[in-house]
């Protein structure tokens, strides 16, 4: 009956991965087409994307809240229909403003949907399942990236890449079929609600919201670098009286002493950076493959769809590595792969043969993969059951904000490589983005150190099977 009932709302949720990761890779395959319309820079479009995940991550901490108000089917079901209605005023935007504002209405809907379904997913699964779980639900939304640059390339070349946002409106009236009749109502509660926390939430979400902006300023030109930097002093200072604060009050909105769980500490901290590090790739690879390579929007969909049956592959072998190797050497091994391919993608040209860009592109997917499930199944390794609403609030909120640096890092990266090669910030050649990866591998190495704190016995209760 558990096994079941985690199924069902596994394959529900993964519905809803789908239709994000759809959005997502199709988007940034259509970037350059979608400056050109809104006339404006390929870098400064960093900012249509990130202020789709800032809000994410912004209002990510809310959706446990109202889901424990509302219940988790309606507010399910309502989030898709906002994402259905943000989605449709993306497809019509006519400036970069325009598609900023409607990507953030984008962004609150999708806060609402996928943390709630993988909450429910952890509830019901035991601990020696959690590994099959973590991999399983991820499997069908890895489709998504998989068509994502190939049908946002299509699309944009021989239609217009309005039709990448108009395709989640099919999507999601199936999603929202299928999460009303599979996902069970919820129970009413034994006790009062929990209050609201305002306090929490405005020092959470201004935080957020001033470390993505400060870091997407880096890449803007005419900007003095002093004021990214004052901006990102004074969001670390907010957070650290929003972490000073939650300790006060018996309902924090995020509760930050789940951080002194050594597994899961490891997951935020360094693991963030991983994650910064996986999603360069999807934002400055499509880019090269167009801007620096010459290629068209479907041709460079066609290559990066490589990386994503890599990944894709690599699913079917993750349960078997982490049943047979700690950890500990999983993240420091892999994650030293990763910088390896990482650079290797630096080192392609557009006179490189075919079969050699695929290749590092597919092996690049694998390792990204196996890195992403091993961090996520690791951080609820060692959570205690009454700690997991907590633990699943603020990782997914950390998730979110390290997918949205991760694209601020690139075009940061591929930023100041372009005025390091040519003394301003212009037209991007392929060295600059030969640099913008050096750069990031070496990031990638570095931060592995961090992995180090782990024990060689950490996550163990999840890595054997009972």
């Amino acid at each position: 009956m558990t096994l079941k009932r985690s199924t069902t709302v596994a394959l529900t949720v993964a519905i809803a991965f789908f239709m994000q990761n759809l959005d997502t890779t199709a988007v940034n395959t259509a970037i350059p087409a979608m400056a050109k319309d809104f006339g404006t820079d390929v870098v400064h479009m960093s900012t249509g994307i990130t202020a789709y995940l800032i809000a994410l991550a912004v209002f990510i901490p809310v959706s446990g809240w109202i889901a424990d108000c509302f219940g988790t089917r309606k507010v399910f079901c309502s989030s898709i229909i906002l994402f259905i209605i943000a989605s449709t005023l993306c497809g019509s935007s006519q400036t970069l403003t325009q598609f900023v504002i409607h990507r953030v209405l984008q962004g609150i809907a999708g806060a609402m949907m996928t943390p709630v379904g993988r909450l429910a997913v952890l509830k019901v699964t035991p601990k020696s399942d959690l590994v099959t779980a973590m991999n399983y639900i991820t499997v069908p939304a890895l489709i998504a990236p998989i068509i994502g640059p190939f049908l946002g390339g299509y699309l944009t070349s021989y239609w217009s890449w309005h039709y990448i946002f108009l395709l989640n409106v099919p999507i999601s009236v199936l999603c929202i079929i299928l999460a009303w009749k599979l996902i069970p109502i919820d129970e009413k509660p034994a006790g009062r609600r929990k209050r609201f926390d305002a306090v929490g939430f405005t020092l959470s979400g201004l935080s957020l919201v001033g470390f993505m902006i400060g870091f997407d300023l880096f890449s803007k030109d005419g900007v003095s670098y002093l004021i990214p930097l004052v901006i990102i002093c004074v969001s670390s200072v907010l957070l650290f009286f929003n972490v000073k604060y939650s300790t006060h009050i018996s309902n924090p909105l995020i509760d930050y002493s789940v951080m002194r769980i050594p597994t899961y500490r490891v997951t935020i901290l360094t693991g963030t950076l991983s994650r910064m590090v996986i999603n360069v790739a999807p934002y400055l690879v499509p880019l090269m493959f167009q801007v620096g390579f010459g290629l068209s929007p479907f041709q460079s969909g066609l290559l990066f769809l490589s990386t994503m049956v890599g990944n894709l592959c690599m699913k079917s072998a993750t349960v078997w590595i982490i049943r047979h190797f700690s950890f500990r050497k999983i993240l420091i091994v892999n994650g030293t792969l990763i910088a390896v391919f990482t650079f290797l993608t630096a080192l392609l040209l557009p006179t490189t043969p075919i079969y050699i860009i695929v290749s590092v592109m597919f092996f690049s997917g694998m390792v990204r993969s196996m890195q992403f499930t091993s961090i996520t199944t690791l951080a609820f390794a060692d959570t205690p059951e009454n700690k997991t609403t907590s633990a699943n609030t603020l990782y997914s909120t950390v998730q979110q904000m390290s997918a949205g640096l991760g694209i601020a890092l690139g075009a940061v990266a591929l930023h100041f490589s372009n005025i390091f090669n040519h003394g301003t910030a212009d037209h991007y050649t392929v060295a600059d983005f030969r640099s913008s990866f050096i750069l990031v591998a070496i990031l990638a190495l570095v931060h592995l150190f961090g992995y180090l704190k782990l024990k060689p016995d950490a996550g163990n209760s999840v890595r054997v099977k009972k």
